[in-house]
């Protein structure tokens, strides 16, 4: 498991879990570091003072905000009281939380063999697994309170990261948002839809950009020369007859002309 960025205890009425919080996912980009074209020597990243021109110490770098200037010892201040808890203070159906509230997924694992802990970890995953809700808690980590979500998954507990309602910004102003679609065009589409559903398996779908660009490489280490494909200019244009273009993709569907992507 990757290395613990929290350690604490899990609070579920007079029911104390021990847990320990672990990223549940990992980093597979390919990171590139920034050379000189010219010679490929690596490029250095300098805080550099815009009136005096002169390179500055971090420690003398200030923090402002909208004419107010605050030192690190000011910002500490807002800093949220730091405790070793994850108190849980609702439970709510999870299909009532709208995905796009949900940022940085981890995983609950208990911090220790001990028979208690492990007792108690269970009975929390066990009690989560069985019914459809997500616990709602609050907890903090280095120096920011973060809203939660726990769910139950694979017989593991999960933490999922929050925004606050705040931080979602609303539709209005989105155009398309209001107005009316005819039937026939709603139907075609609906039974578009059908045609693609499928269950969700989550190993069908993979990066297929980092294989392009894992290509890319290969072939320039063995001095292939690269070239960018043609950008299909077509395919950003709009559709010139909606209904036309609904049917012709279902009769594709049909006789297997086109395959999902």
């Amino acid at each position: 498991m990757p290395r613990s960025l929290w350690t604490g205890s899990l609070n579920f009425g007079l029911v104390n879990v021990p847990v320990r919080v672990t990223s549940a996912v990992r980093d597979l980009d390919l990171h590139f570091r920034q050379l000189h074209a010219k010679d490929h020597t690596p490029v250095e990243t300098r805080r550099v003072c815009s009136e005096e021109g002169v390179e500055v110490p971090y420690e003398e770098i200030g923090n402002e905000y909208e004419g107010v200037v605050l030192t690190d010892e000011e910002l500490g201040a807002a800093d949220p009281k730091k405790t070793r808890t994850i108190e849980i203070e609702s439970f709510v159906k999870l299909g009532e939380v709208d995905p796009i509230y949900f940022d940085h997924p981890y995983f609950l694992i208990p911090a220790g063999e001990t028979d208690g802990t492990i007792r108690a970890y269970r009975l929390l995953t066990e009690v989560m697994s069985r019914t459809d809700r997500a616990a709602l808690g609050r907890f903090v980590m280095r120096t920011k309170e973060y809203l939660v979500a726990i769910r139950a998954r694979d017989g593991a507990l999960t933490l999922s990261t929050l925004r606050f309602h705040d931080e979602v910004r609303p539709t209005k102003g989105i155009s398309g948002v209001k107005g009316r679609t005819s039937k026939k065009e709603l139907d075609g589409a609906l039974k578009l839809i059908e045609a693609l559903s499928a269950d969700w398996d989550p190993t069908a779908y993979e990066d297929r950009y980092r294989k392009r660009l894992q290509a890319v490489i290969r072939k320039k280490r063995k001095g292939g020369e690269i070239k960018a494909p043609k950008q299909d200019k077509k395919a950003a244009e709009p559709v010139p007859d909606l209904m036309a273009a609904l049917e012709e993709t279902l009769e594709k569907l049909k006789n297997g002309e086109l395959q999902p992507a």
